[in-house]
């Protein structure tokens, strides 16, 4: 019996991620990845997110948070929580 293994965790993305589409592209890329969740721009400037997926597929959307869009500039991304009891249907970003 396989069974498939579903992660759900929060993150902050530090660095130049306002103003540059990085919410918007990481709104595509779990798209692409079948992940669920969210992700909003913080006050201080930074973006947070919750992903939920498999394993592998969040593993992949923790790279691409290293490099975002073009015109971003990251300095970290740190996995805040891992979440428990949490489900999500679609990935949104939240204003």
């Amino acid at each position: 019996m396989n069974f498939i293994t579903i992660k759900t965790i929060r993150v902050l993305i530090t660095g130049r991620v306002q103003g540059v589409w990085y919410r918007a592209s990481t709104k595509q890329k779990a798209e692409q990845l079948d992940i669920k969740g969210w992700v909003r721009n913080t006050d201080e400037g930074n973006v947070e997110a919750v992903f939920q997926g498999r394993e592998k597929n969040i593993d992949d959307m923790l790279k691409w948070c290293h490099k975002g869009p073009m015109m971003a500039d990251v300095k970290k991304v740190e996995i805040i929580e891992n979440l428990k009891n949490q489900h999500f249907e679609v990935f949104k970003i939240k204003h």
